[in-house]
């Protein structure tokens, strides 16, 4: 089959690789339909090339058609039509039964000391072969893949895969009380989703901040008070402008869905680049014990916020050694929440907006639509921001 492989830093192809097939009885195998390009995905491209190995397969935003099914997986057959969420998860164990299945027991990448295995994401999440390809195994299928009805598009259901988990999570985490206010840093797919659900959720007044003009326009046709960062003579001068609009508090909570991707310091952004530039063997151990991270967004957040309101950091961060200004998070009382979005602990509570009248306007929300071996073109446009490239789906 055909896949995109990673081959070293902004390298990646569309090779020839082996077919998928069952492995243990709670596998399945499905024929790919349609497949994301995730910010996320970025990281791997540019910022963690320490961890990766050439030929990883990538991607974790798959949906698709059931081929084949383990005998322990009793609630698919093939020819089901599903999304495979980017999380590797059995339903079963503590964590799962808890509501957090990034933390599950069962695949939890112990050996690295990380959480949950992922898809098409390093090592530290498990290496297991990404959705970025024409077919995909899935482990632990008795409890991932979301079953979607036949007839709608595959853009109405295929960020279950984890645009529209990561982005409830972020507005759920941010805690916006009734008529409350929310400031969103970054609008790429994340932020831009987190403004939709805040409104569908009921926030008086959403802020959106962003430098990327594409972006900035597509947010504020869905009615959200944008903020372009190259517009202000610093960082500081854009806070006050949106605490002139609340009060001179700030908002009442704050989502960071930019990450380690902000702009930020010109010395982290040197150790990245430095660290992806060692030996494999140096490089690795160097970033996992030492790796910073560009914190320009995370700054702003902790400085927009008011006193008392909440941050919700759903951009990927990968430092180990990222200094944190504590006193301001003590002294403003801050509250602060974090993590990889649980996908099937929100996924029964999203499907109500996915209906014909589409309410999160999920249905355009692709501006790019691909095929597959047209991957290194999309990754490059993607990560230059070319073209008005803001969510990419690629087919097979």
């Amino acid at each position: 089959m055909k896949a995109v492989t990673w081959q070293g830093k902004r390298d990646v192809r569309v090779e020839d690789v082996p077919d998928p097939r069952i492995e243990e009885p709670t596998d399945a195998v499905i024929r790919v339909t349609s497949t994301g390009l995730c910010g996320s995905d970025l990281h791997l491209y540019e910022v963690l090339t320490p961890f990766m190995t050439p030929g990883d397969i990538l991607g974790h935003e798959p949906m698709g058609i059931v081929e084949e099914v383990g005998p322990g997986v009793p609630d698919l057959a093939a020819g089901d039509r599903v999304v495979v969420p980017f999380q590797i998860a059995c339903g079963n164990c503590w964590m799962c039964l808890t509501g957090l299945p990034t933390q599950c027991e069962t695949t939890q990448v112990t050996g690295e000391g990380m959480g949950a295995a992922l898809f098409g994401y390093t090592r530290l999440y498990g290496a297991v072969p990404g959705g970025q390809a024409e077919y995909l195994r899935v482990p632990q299928a008795q409890f991932g893949p979301i079953k979607v009805p036949e007839g709608p598009p595959d853009d109405r259901f295929v960020y279950l895969s984890d645009v529209l988990p990561t982005a409830w999570q972020a507005v759920e985490y941010a805690g916006v009380p009734p008529g409350g206010t929310l400031a969103v840093l970054g609008l790429g797919p994340i932020g831009d989703m987190s403004c939709r659900i805040a409104k569908a959720r009921g926030a008086e007044r959403v802020f959106g901040v962003d430098l990327v003009a594409e972006r900035l326009a597509r947010a504020a046709r869905d009615g959200v008070e944008t903020y372009d960062l190259r517009a202000f003579d610093d960082e500081k001068a854009l806070v006050n402008a949106i605490r002139d609009e609340t009060g001179g508090r700030g908002p009442d909570a704050v989502i960071d869905a930019v990450g380690t991707e902000a702009h930020g310091s010109a010395a982290a952004k040197l150790a990245q680049t430095a660290t992806g530039l060692l030996p494999r063997k140096l490089s690795g151990p160097l970033a996992e014990r030492f790796s910073i991270d560009r914190l320009g967004a995370l700054y702003m957040a902790i400085d927009l916020v008011r006193r008392g309101g909440t941050i919700s950091l759903s951009g990927v961060y990968g430092g180990m050694a990222d200094p944190m200004p504590m006193l301001t998070l003590f002294d403003k009382q801050i509250q602060l929440r974090v993590g990889q979005a649980n996908v099937r602990r929100w996924t029964d509570l999203i499907m109500p907006y996915l209906t014909d009248e589409d309410p999160l306007g999920v249905e355009d929300f692709a501006t790019h639509r691909l095929p597959l071996s047209e991957a290194p073109h999309a990754y490059e446009m993607f990560q230059r921001k070319q073209d008005g490239a803001i969510k990419v789906l690629m087919q097979p």
